[in-house]
């Protein structure tokens, strides 16, 4: 037993210098918060639903008449005769007819027994499901200014850590929350835990991959967790919800965030403080930037459109293709799957044809693709459409989520907790402006204008991307360039110090 217990803390401190292990733990943490993120997305919008409908019909049932209408029949019995007759409260009438099935009560009792009752109540859905999906994104938006600087003073293990306990905490509100209030509550809970595991992760791989070509292939299969997330979620939560209930995917969810935790609390040891040695750029300064500015911007006009697709789009259907509940979230499968082919495709294309020119053609590609979107008139219709929007932000996020650790190196200290929050502040943005105002504007001109507003913003802003194709040195990191005569691209940057190091030293390193 001895042996094995050497040959654990062996393999334990060879995992925490370990880059593969460690990207390992940031990808699952990324893809179980993702799948929290997507699962409520086919549950929340019908579980509210029927909710609130059950409460107006509760409320109809109780402010409801008790006399019986005047033209049901009622029996008297004569005091002077033996006989019995029938009355009603206007002319009697004739000989009753047997009354025949209509054609269309024939053929649409399966169809629209699927379709809500009250049409009003479904659009002002959009209002409240939009709120609750974009208190998870406003409240992470308030934390990453927080939680950029705080991975600068501590290091990325505590906050990483940090994220799934409150993580787990919002799954297990979410498993047994009966009303609107308490499901609100733990959607904003979950946005702690997301700025946590986001910002720590992020920041964690640009500073153990300091070589740009590397760093991305890296970032881009961390966003594949993301992605897989966003995969799972929708398809995952809606056939749980039909067949077995809101609670067991929820819970679920809990046990995989366990298991989570026991590896990063082995393998990460969350309680040793590791600052950075060096004092990174301040906020401030890196949201004065204007080429970080762009880069976050295309993070933030991308992604909103899908998260004004999530609350708005299963309501959609619900209006107009009398969807039922497992569909809500098997359509957005193609966004899903599209999403995880662009991160892995672009991860290492994205780097030869040109970090500035893919996010280009995907902020068209996304805007094109939401333009499409109002156009299905089936759930088969919907599938070209969002498998375009998954693809374009696929391409988006694999360049731009790199370029920022770029731009850091090439312009400010290679300290990369503040400029991940900025990126994960762009991400939010684009979560919370979509759901809360997407949700008011679906409910005022429609869907299909909510669509066209936000595809054209995206095509509108395509082109800024172009001036990210060769974005300038600061002055000392020129002379820095100069000097050690290596080129931006093949050039990487210590966390350590402010030397440069060429990227084939790292090639030596253990990637075990």
């Amino acid at each position: 037993s001895v042996l094995s217990d050497r040959e654990l803390l062996a393999w334990l401190r060879e995992g925490r210098q370990s880059r593969r292990l460690i990207l390992l733990i940031v990808f699952i943490a990324l893809l179980l918060d993702n799948m929290l993120l997507t699962v409520v997305v086919p549950i929340i919008p019908s579980y509210l639903y029927a909710m609130d409908d059950n409460a107006s019909t509760a409320a109809e049932s109780v402010t409801a008449p008790t006399q019986p209408p005047s033209s049901s029949f009622q029996t008297i019995v004569s005091l002077y005769d033996n006989s019995t007759r029938l009355t009603t409260g206007g002319a009697l009438p004739s000989i009753p007819q047997p009354l025949l099935p209509t054609t269309s009560n024939v053929f649409t009792s399966t169809s629209e027994l699927d379709c809500p009752n009250n049409s009003k109540q479904l659009l002002n859905e959009n209002v409240k499901v939009g709120l609750l999906f974009a208190s998870k994104a406003t409240v992470q938006l308030i934390t990453n200014p927080f939680i950029g600087p705080l991975t600068n003073r501590i290091g990325y293990q505590i906050p990483l850590f940090a994220g799934f306990c409150i993580m787990f905490l919002s799954t297990i509100m979410f498993a047994f929350s009966k009303s609107y209030t308490l499901l609100f509550l733990a959607r904003s809970f979950q946005g702690v835990g997301s700025s946590c595991s986001s910002v720590a992760g992020m920041g964690m791989l640009a500073s153990v991959y300091t070589d740009d070509e590397e760093r991305g292939n890296a970032i881009g299969i961390a966003l594949g967790g993301l992605a897989m997330g966003v995969l799972v979620g929708p398809p995952f939560g809606s056939v749980m919800y039909e067949f077995v209930g809101k609670t067991a995917p929820f819970l679920i969810l809990a046990v995989l965030a366990i298991l989570d935790g026991a590896l990063q609390l082995f393998v990460l040891q969350p309680s040793k403080v590791a600052p950075e040695s060096q004092k990174g750029t301040s906020l401030v300064t890196l949201m004065r930037d204007p080429y970080i500015l762009i880069a976050a911007g295309a993070i933030c006009f991308a992604n909103m459109g899908i998260a004004m697709l999530e609350p708005a789009l299963p309501i959609w259907m619900m209006e107009t293709m009398c969807a039922k509940k497992w569909q809500l979230g098997v359509a957005f499968i193609p966004a899903s799957v599209s999403y995880l082919i662009g991160t892995h495709i672009f991860a290492v294309l994205a780097h030869k044809m040109g970090r500035w020119l893919c996010s280009l053609i995907g902020m068209i590609l996304v805007g094109i693709s939401i333009l499409c979107v109002p156009l299905a008139k089936d759930i088969y219709g919907l599938i070209l459409p969002n498998f375009g929007v998954g693809f374009a932000i696929g391409m988006v996020d694999s360049s731009m989520m790199p370029i920022m650790g770029y731009l850091v190196d090439l312009r400010h200290v290679s300290v990369y907790g503040s400029v991940y929050a900025i990126a994960d502040v762009a991400f939010c943005m684009g979560f919370a402006l979509g759901p809360s105002v997407g949700g008011a504007i679906a409910r005022s001109i429609g869907f299909p204008w909510l669509m066209t507003i936000i595809g054209i913003i995206d095509i509108l802003f395509a082109p800024l991307c172009f001036f990210l194709r060769s974005p300038p040195a600061t002055e000392e990191k020129m002379a820095i360039l100069m000097d050690s005569n290596c080129s931006m691209k093949t050039c990487s940057y210590s966390t350590q110090g402010t030397y440069p190091q060429m990227s084939n030293e790292f090639e030596t390193e253990s990637e075990d």
